[in-house]
């Protein structure tokens, strides 16, 4: 058994907890009958004890096979990462959608996109993340009554997404202690009115709009403040040609989407000014989760 799941850039300026995409940046696991417990991990967190046991992984898919089957799992697990751990960049939500999924196709049970990512909720309680990771493309979600409601638009060949990956880290929890707990009227409709703008122009394919679409007052600035080189990140960007330049996330990664004929002046750009960082240059996905037997 083989399963695949894409990384994920969440937010994209003012769609705070709503608006994602998926990028060709993807986790590899294949999983095969065993007499024992055996788990390898390759790739992206391979040296951390903590990341190398896929402890996450291992507990969704155990819970969710013991449900479907009513049986002990006992499977071999090969993991390939690739995506950048605590980067902004969805891996925690690529964990939640492989496991359950796999969960699926281990237990010889047909499964529907949307019921996984129903499941994926209870763990994991942002849509804008999980969303693209099950779906693939660009997506607009919001939960009603613990339930994931989403619309899908395909991503076309002409665009592709470059992203900065820092050499830190800034957690999820730890970002959200600088949002404040009141926003002022102005900001919120300044968010509002271009989240609302920004699902338009990816609908009807409108990208040259997207520069203006992408600016928020919610939480975007609050949190580069955190790594104020990600200004400059954002600046030579946009400089460059990006059709828009947004934290990914909560953070580190920044996320640059543009034409495909300017992703490699992006990148070549930001490598030269940015040396610590990496610098990613990725075809974008409309597959999410996909899985072979």
């Amino acid at each position: 058994m083989f399963i695949s799941v894409p990384a994920t850039s969440a937010n994209l300026g003012p769609g705070f907890d709503s608006l994602g995409l998926a990028i060709d940046l993807r986790n590899e696991i294949i999983i095969t009958p065993s007499k024992f417990l055996s788990v390898s991990t390759r790739g992206e967190g391979s040296n951390s004890p903590k990341i190398k046991k896929n402890t996450l992984f291992l507990n969704i898919f155990n819970e969710n096979y013991k449900r479907l089957t009513k049986k002990e799992p006992i499977f071999r697990f090969e993991f390939n990462n690739r995506i950048p751990i605590s980067r902004g960049l969805g891996s925690s939500s690529a964990v939640i959608v492989a496991s359950i999924t796999a969960s699926y196709v281990a237990a010889g049970i047909k499964y529907n996109k949307r019921e996984i990512l129903n499941r994926a909720l209870i763990y994991e309680n942002h849509p804008d993340n999980i969303t693209p990771a099950v779906m693939g493309g660009f997506n607009v979600a919001c939960v009603e009554q613990d339930r994931v409601y989403s619309k899908k638009r395909r991503l076309p060949d002409i665009l592709r997404a470059v992203v900065v990956v820092p050499d830190k880290t800034i957690s999820t929890a730890r970002s959200r202690t600088v949002l404040p707990k009141m926003y002022k009227k102005e900001e919120t409709i300044y968010s509002l009115s271009r989240a609302a703008f920004m699902t338009s122009l990816f609908m009807s394919e409108s990208w040259d709009l997207l520069r203006i679409a992408s600016k928020d007052k919610l939480h975007q600035n609050r949190r580069m403040k955190m790594m104020p080189e990600l200004f400059e990140v954002q600046k030579l960007a946009l400089k460059h040609g990006a059709l828009m330049s947004t934290l990914s996330g909560s953070g580190s990664t920044f996320f640059t989407l543009c034409y495909s004929c300017d992703a490699d002046k992006i990148t070549k750009a930001l490598q030269y000014k940015f040396p610590q960082f990496r610098v990613l240059n990725k075809a974008l996905d409309n597959y999410g989760v996909t899985t072979k037997s």
